[in-house]
């Protein structure tokens, strides 16, 4: 089965569909590094680098150059979600299409909706975070506001039925909380389409984690201990790094950070925001909104910065989610271009006092085992290493939903799919249609 992809990032997603047998013919991307990275994970495509406004065309003519005139069984794209994403701020009100145009990236689905109207692929698969479905853009042929997952289904809908899910992908046994948006768009006249519409069924996985009669939600306990990679700790450059594996390193901190992190109990899932210790003075009782050591009146082990005056003060973050461990008996919290921050959402492994390594987020994303990133560690380094994998989609998702797309294309009745009344699937349709 042929497939192309579009926004292919380093190709992890891909990976998914690959497994589930499909074989990329393009792959295409920005950044030449990271396409670089794809071409390794699918060795038989054509590489296609540059932005995709201009660079779709080229992408028709290299499916066309290795296959004629057939059509792909598959076309995958994932837009950049950095326009729509409600985790970074000076994005404007999501019913705003002024301040969503204000974005370009808001617009990437256009690419998608030539590619599909030149090479007519029988499923075309397209992923975002939820606020794809909602954020609002001008539509550029008729000036009208809609999200830009509305804008890319009115572009297909004479050629293809489409079908939505709002997931959590912990529910497919992604050792995360990842919640994300996804389209699949049947071609009209395919047998595909006739068994979806003759059973109520949609061309997504059903759940395998979580609900009645199904295994728990893998937490990041078990996938730090089925990864079994050594300890590390973030205090000075020997104990930040694995001989072992170029990918399982963290950054080192300073004395001062090191002391506020190892502060927080291990397996607490607790905050520096919590710590009642004091460097100069240990363990102390102080007040949640304190700064300062009310003995010493130095700075707490929490979270603090000093303002111009010499004060201290607590930063303005966010408590419920920064400087915070993650909760051993739970999937991890969302693996983000942001891993390596503390300041981020949840990022501090849950033992230990350090962030999770390349290494340990891959995995956590499912990356496969064998997934080669060739000198992209030497020649780019770790934290766009990082951003890759925050990017991707992961794997075990896309291989099950793979596999759905597979029995249809074979005009088989898919086994383990979600019916059209599915909630998952209602939400999805229910934002789109507004």
């Amino acid at each position: 089965m042929r497939a192309v992809s579009l926004f292919s990032n380093c190709g992890a997603g891909d990976t998914g569909f690959a497994a589930a047998g499909f074989c990329f013919e393009v792959v295409s991307e920005l950044v030449q590094n990271r396409v670089a990275v794809a071409s390794l994970n699918h060795p038989g495509a054509i590489a296609v680098p540059g932005d995709l406004r201009k660079t779709w065309p080229v992408v028709v003519d290299a499916f066309r150059e290795r296959r004629g005139p057939e059509a792909p069984t598959l076309l995958a794209g994932c837009p950049p979600c950095q326009g729509m994403s409600s985790a970074r701020g000076n994005r404007g009100r999501e019913d705003d299409p002024d301040a969503g145009s204000r974005d370009g990236r808001n617009l990437l689905v256009l690419p998608i909706a030539h590619v599909a109207a030149e090479l007519k692929p029988t499923f075309v698969v397209v992923e975002n975070v939820p606020a794809f479905l909602r954020r609002k853009v001008w539509d550029p042929a008729c000036g009208v506001p809609r999200s830009a997952a509305k804008l890319l289904s009115d572009r297909l809908q004479t050629g293809y039925r489409v079908y939505g899910l709002l997931v959590d992908l912990c529910e497919f046994g992604v050792p995360q909380t990842r919640a994300r948006a996804f389209l699949t768009f049947v071609k009209r006249g395919t047998e595909a389409l006739n068994i979806l519409e003759r059973t109520g069924l949609t061309p997504f996985p059903a759940p395998t984690h979580g609900g009645t009669g199904r295994p728990s939600f893998t937490t990041i306990d078990e996938a730090l201990a089925e990864l079994g990679l050594p300890s590390l700790d973030a205090q000075s450059p020997e104990s930040a790094n694995s001989n072992e594996n170029s990918m399982h390193r963290v950054p080192v901190w300073d004395e001062r950070r090191y002391e506020m992190v190892a502060a927080i109990p291990p397996g607490s899932s607790a905050g520096a925001w919590e710590n009642d210790h004091c460097r100069r003075c240990g363990p102390v009782v102080a007040a949640p909104t304190a700064a300062v050591c009310p003995d010493c009146g130095g700075p707490m082990s929490r979270p603090v910065v000093r303002d111009p005056d010499g004060s201290w003060r607590l930063i303005r973050g966010f408590r419920n989610s920064s400087y915070r461990r993650m909760d051993p008996a739970r999937p991890a919290a969302t693996i983000t271009t942001a891993s390596g921050h503390i300041g981020s959402d949840r990022t501090l492994h849950p033992w230990e006092n350090r962030v999770l390594s390349p290494a340990e987020c891959a995995h956590v994303q499912t990356f496969p085992s064998n997934f080669r990133w060739g000198d992209s560690i030497q020649s780019w380094g770790l934290s766009r290493v990082r951003q890759m994998i925050g990017e991707a989609v992961p794997p075990r998702f896309t291989m099950l939903h793979g596999r759905v797309l597979a029995a249809l294309a074979e005009g088989r009745e898919p086994m383990v799919a979600l019916p059209e009344d599915d909630p998952r699937c209602l939400k999805a349709h229910a934002k789109l249609a507004a």
